[in-house]
Formats: C-alpha cells, sequence, structure tokens
C-alpha cells in the first residue's frame, strides 16, 4: 500500500497542495513550523480520522480561511491510494458553516466520490506514526493507551470498530440512566437492558484488546530482547482489563499483575465464560455505579502497562528504556499489522530519528528502508546516513510549500 498523490486544501498552513509521492522512502526536511509536521498529520488524519495533535477538529481548517466570512468554508484531504489488488481515492472533507450568525461544523468521508459514514473510511489507508511524544504511551494516562489500541484495531478489524462504536453509545445511555437513579428517578429494569447490551458488546471489545495485545506482547519481546537490548532485558506488555474492581496493583510495586488478559485470550472461543464474568461484575458494582451516576466496570476503564525485567517501567524505568520501550512496541506494530492484512502499512516518522542513538537510529531506518512507503521528517538532514539519502526521496518544506531538492517545484507544489 502506498499514497500515490495527495492533494491538501485548507488545511493547517497548507491552503493548496499537490504532492505526487514515490514508494519507498520519502524525507521531508526544513526548518520548524514550515508544514513538515502538518502533512504527517494530513495523511494520519485521512487513515484514522482523528488528529494527533488537535483538540477540535476545527483547528485543522486553514489558519487564514478560517478567518475569512466566507459563509461555507471546506477543508480537504485527498489521496489515492495504490494496494496490490486496486487503486481507491479517499477524501475527508472539513466544512464551516455560519448560517444566520450560527457556527457548526463537521465532517465528510468519501471513497471513490461517494460519501460514506467516517468508519467506513478506516482501513482504507493504514499507517503506524512515530512521534517524540510516543513516551506518553508509558508516562500518560490510561485514556491514551486505550485510544492507541482503538486507532490500531480499527485500522484492520471494521467488527471491531463498529461494537466500539456501540458500546460507547450504550454506555452513554447507562450512564445518563445511571444519573436518574441517583436522583430517585429512571427505572431500575431499563437498567438490566443496559446492563446485557453492555455486557455484550464489552465482552467482544475485552476479547479482541487481549488477543491484540498477547500477540504485540510477544512480538515487542523478540524485538526488544534480540534486537535492541542484546538479551540484557526483558519486555513485556500487560494488557489490564477493568473486568472487576481492583485489577492490578496500584502501588509502584516491582511485582507484575495477575494477568486476567491471558485468561480473556484463552475464553476466545468460550464467550459465555466472558460475558458471565462480566455480567457478575458489573451486578457486584451496581449500587456503587449508582451512587457515583457512572459506570465503574468495561473496556471504557482499561488499561495496559509495559514492565521491563518485571518493573513497572512508568515508575522504574530511565529514559532511555522508555524510549527503547515504545521502539519495540512501535516496530511490533508494524510487523503485526502487516500480518493481518498481508500489506505493510505506511510509516510516518515526525522528527523521531533525532531521539534515538545511532544503535537504535539503525534498527528504525532499516523498518523504513523495508517498507512499501514511509515518509520522515528533520530539520537536518545530515543525521541519516549517505547511503540512506541516496535511496530516498527527498523534499524540501518551506512556509506551506514543498519542492523535490535541487528541482523546480512543478511536480510538488503549494500555496498558503
Amino acid at each position: 500500500m502506498h499514497i500515490r498523490h495527495l492533494s491538501l486544501t485548507n488545511f493547517r498552513n497548507y491552503g493548496r497542495l499537490e504532492i505526487d509521492l514515490s514508494p519507498g522512502a520519502t524525507l521531508l526536511h526544513g526548518n520548524n513550523a514550515q508544514g513538515k509536521t502538518n502533512l504527517m498529520e494530513a495523511v494520519y488524519y485521512l487513515a484514522t480520522t482523528r488528529s494527533p495533535h488537535a483538540e477540535q477538529d476545527q483547528q485543522l481548517i486553514n489558519w487564514d480561511a478560517g478567518e475569512a466570512d466566507e459563509p461555507v468554508v471546506v477543508g480537504r484531504i485527498v489521496a489515492q491510494i495504490v494496494t496490490p489488488q486496486e487503486e481507491r481515492l479517499l477524501e475527508m472533507r472539513l466544512i464551516r458553516e455560519n448560517k444566520r450568525g450560527t457556527n457548526s461544523f463537521r465532517r465528510e468521508a468519501l471513497i471513490n466520490h461517494r460519501k460514506v459514514r467516517l468508519m467506513d473510511l478506516l482501513g482504507n489507508l493504514r499507517v503506524v506514526l512515530f512521534l517524540p511524544e510516543d513516551i506518553q504511551l508509558v508516562t500518560g494516562p490510561p485514556s491514551q493507551r486505550r485510544r492507541y489500541l482503538d486507532i490500531t484495531l480499527c485500522q484492520t478489524d471494521p467488527i471491531y470498530c463498529r461494537t466500539l462504536s456501540h458500546y460507547n453509545k450504550v454506555l452513554e445511555q447507562r450512564n445518563a440512566l445511571l444519573r436518574q437513579l441517583a436522583e430517585g428517578a429512571g427505572s431500575r429494569d431499563l437498567l438490566s437492558i443496559y446492563n446485557e447490551k453492555v455486557v455484550d458488546l464489552g465482552s467482544g471489545i475485552f476479547v479482541k484488546r487481549a488477543g491484540f495485545c498477547e500477540s504485540m506482547a510477544r512480538e515487542a519481546q523478540r524485538i526488544h530482547y534480540e534486537e535492541l537490548t542484546n538479551g540484557a532485558e526483558s519486555i513485556r506488555l500487560h494488557y489490564l482489563p477493568q473486568l472487576q474492581e481492583n485489577r492490578w496493583p496500584r502501588s509502584a510495586s516491582a511485582n507484575e499483575p495477575t494477568d486476567l488478559g491471558q485468561w480473556l485470550h484463552a475464553q476466545k472461543t468460550n464467550m459465555p465464560a466472558v460475558r458471565d464474568k462480566f455480567r457478575i461484575a458489573l451486578e457486584q458494582v451496581q449500587d456503587s455505579d449508582v451512587a457515583r451516576g457512572s459506570s465503574s466496570i468495561g473496556p471504557h476503564r482499561d488499561d495496559w502497562r509495559i514492565w521491563i525485567n518485571g518493573r513497572d517501567l512508568s515508575h522504574y524505568g530511565s529514559r532511555g528504556q522508555q524510549r527503547s520501550a515504545i521502539l519495540s512496541l512501535k516496530m511490533a506494530e508494524i510487523n503485526w499489522m502487516t500480518q493481518q492484512t498481508g500489506d505493510t502499512p505506511i510509516l510516518l516518522l515526525d522528527e523521531v530519528v533525532a531521539e534515538l542513538d545511532e544503535k537504535r537510529r539503525a534498527l528504525l531506518l532499516r523498518y523504513v528502508q523495508n517498507a512499501t512507503q514511509a515518509l520522515l521528517t528533520a530539520t537536518d538532514p545530515g543525521m541519516f546516513t549517505d547511503d540512506f539519502l541516496q535511496q530516498s526521496s527527498r523534499m524540501v518544506v518551506q512556509n506551506g510549500r514543498i519542492a523535490l531538492e535541487n528541482h523546480l517545484s512543478n511536480q510538488a507544489r503549494g500555496s498558503s
């Protein structure tokens, strides 16, 4: 899979960009705040329908266009995708409207010029994104780690994505009812109905996440042990499902948690057992859920952690160990996604090479050179080897314009 052509309209600092991209590695370099990261963000957004940076999608619309008094402002991301089976045209529209003094915002997704649900866009373009702030997967809140699971799984498994969407809607309804019950209103009979829906949908999510984490754990361990640390460190990824209260030790203990995730993975062909366990857990916390007005048990409260040599990396690992662990995780993600789909995802590396020492940089660039397509950004091409640069396409990014290095900009041009 690779992108043959990318078009941006009113996206971030790009008023208009038309760029042809080749298979293999492409290095986008230039000073900071010129548009390198914005191009990466556009590709990632088209693949996942989410931005890795913006809190609100409206922030993605070109700044100048967003300040205009036009009644309708449209930002577009369009990509021509080539796979071994076919070519397809993907488009995401970001539409800001002003009707009678009231601003509104909506998104539209299209495949081959036909409008589809946002959910149906997922999986048509698959990417793995590397960012310097990926270390927050170790140090940040559980919500970031859940987001990572969901984005990766949704790119490869449309059933998981639909199940997750339905689960979130039912969860909102259950929480609204819990708040009503806390105020002396609502129906307990209706709560039983929502409980069954939550159990049915949530059990499938638990099992999918458990299988993903189990596969990722094995591959990350192989990469970390054999290729990054020469057998000096053992890495273990633990899936921590919120399928019961007190699911794992919350202190900075050196003891690894009881692996309920492994039990879930073992039950993948025994869904009734998972549903029964989930149902019992919901019943046990139902009164406290009513009192707090929210659901305390379910995949919406899941987490996962990385252990190094039997110790929680978030508490005991050095900065270097944390970066190595995330590098192992991301490379495991590439291999997992390739195994699941039979096609290598597009790699997006945004200013990450500068964060790595020589050994880790060489390992990562080996993955890059084996990928069908990889886009990298850097302020200084000098951090790459001559061999890598000779095998890569190079483009200069300057103020929302992109030009092939040492060539005229007729192949890749844009205006801000």
